[in-house]
């Protein structure tokens, strides 16, 4: 087992105060001792420049859009274009080519921080939804992918039964389902038992959506995560347009129906949760349900900014993911919901550089399992995220402004090194996997062809 001292020049300790010269050691995979206030670093350890948190845990991502950056951003495509396009990599991919992909695009997540990621997995059989020969290879590349790069996942395995409210799944789509939620049980539950005693994988559900898993089938999906205390994760509101075909056929909003059927809870996140009632905030505050909100996608696909603030007052802890990928950067989703929030409301200061930092923190990785993550203590998972104060976006200010200076300026280019559960994966800026933008350029290479 191995045992490290590392030397923190500044370093953010929970409940978020920023602190000069602290040690901490790792053993194995977990802080053994915390010790700040330490001028001169110890003989041996591992000196890391500039401000440590803990390691940033993504909450919401989809792996294979990252194939779609730069093709699916500009001009006037519509969404449904952007879904066609979605469509055409989620036709192409494999198991082999998926692992490719998966591996280069979490090594870039791990250059950025990130040391958990929620993978929403939906991608799961062959050609006209024929499983594999084993029904979960997709589902084991991303796992592999994740272990190569470094960093935590939490597989969200999600029920996906209609291409909308009532219609049937049709051409790429058929990759997407298991038929219905018994099914897909059976499935997840055979992908579960595989990991029950890796510490590094989560395996959770998902319920797609109100127009991909009818309300009938939602109680089975919730039922898994009873039995395996899993987090279970479900898009919701992202699209007017989705709330109202949701109320035109059940007379109740995707929030409601949700609530009905036993899907929210405090292990439950809400992903987007952009066009809600008051009736909605309300439902998921009052039932503790995370939300996970996604920025970029969210201005990409110009679907609308949610009412953060209004939530985590509800009783909602909120937390940020990259979604699409379109841009992996944490420390831009992180202080999108504040400056978002600026925009609509016409006021500042409704989020601190503390809140914004624990919601990329400590609660997006309560939101995937790991409650003992995000913090710098002993016990917790060994996680040390290292950004530079002195690059030509951070430089400039003395140490008392360093939290606000990261959240509100730094970006993943910032971050020089990078700890995830005890392995350094990052030292200088470099991932140890070597070029990443190479393999990235030929695993996107391959999908595209």
């Amino acid at each position: 087992m191995s045992d490290v001292t590392y030397w923190c020049e500044l370093a953010w300790l929970h409940p978020g105060e920023a602190v000069e010269g602290v040690v901490v050691r790792v053993v194995g995979s977990r802080f053994s001792d915390v010790v700040p206030g330490v001028a001169v670093a110890p003989k041996g350890a591992i000196r890391l420049a500039g401000l440590t948190v803990p390691g940033l845990a993504n909450a919401h991502s989809h792996v294979f859009h990252r194939a779609l950056r730069g093709r699916a951003e500009g001009g006037t495509v519509s969404f449904q274009g952007w879904r066609e396009r979605m469509y055409a990599v989620a036709a192409s991919l494999d198991p082999d080519s998926y692992l490719d992909l998966a591996r280069a695009t979490f090594a870039e997540m791990a250059l950025a921080g990130i040391t958990g990621v929620g993978e929403f997995h939906y991608l799961h059989h062959g050609e006209g939804g024929k499983p594999y020969a084993d029904p979960n290879a997709m589902g084991h590349a991303l796992i592999e992918g994740a272990r190569d790069a470094g960093i935590r996942i939490t597989l969200l395995d999600a029920c996906y039964i209609t291409a909308g409210i009532g219609a049937p799944l049709d051409g790429t789509q058929l990759r997407f389902g298991d038929g219905d939620a018994h099914r897909w049980a059976e499935r997840v539950d055979d992908l579960a038992g595989e990991y029950l005693k890796a510490d590094d994988v989560v395996i959770g559900a998902a319920v797609h959506s109100v127009r991909a898993c009818p309300p009938e089938q939602m109680p089975v999906v919730a039922d898994f995560g009873h039995r395996r205390a899993a987090p279970l994760h479900t898009q919701v509101s992202e699209r007017r347009t989705e709330n109202e075909h949701c109320v035109s056929t059940y007379c109740a909003t995707p929030v409601q129906v949700l609530y009905e059927h036993g899907v929210l809870g405090p292990r439950t996140t809400a992903v987007h949760a952009t066009h809600l009632t008051d009736v909605d905030v309300a439902l998921l505050g009052g039932s503790s349900t995370h939300v996970c909100l996604c920025p970029t996608t969210e201005r990409d696909l110009a679907d609308g900014i949610g009412p953060a603030r209004r939530l985590r007052d509800a009783g909602s802890p909120v937390t940020v993911g990259t979604d699409s990928n379109a841009v992996i950067d944490l420390l831009e989703e992180a202080r999108a919901v504040e400056l978002d929030e600026r925009l609509v409301t016409g006021q500042r200061g409704h989020w601190t550089a503390d809140d914004l930092l624990q919601a990329a923190t400590m609660v997006g990785q309560a939101s995937l399992g790991h409650p003992d993550a995000g913090f710098i203590v002993p016990g917790a998972w060994a996680d040390l995220v290292s950004v530079r104060l002195d690059s030509v976006r951070t430089a400039g200010a003395g140490t008392e402004s360093a939290l606000e200076r990261v959240v509100f300026g730094a970006t993943a280019s910032d971050v020089h090194s990078v700890v995830s559960g005890g392995r350094r994966v990052v030292v200088e800026g470099g991932h140890v996997l070597g070029d990443i933008g190479a393999l990235l350029a030929d695993a996107i290479s391959a999908v595209r062809a």
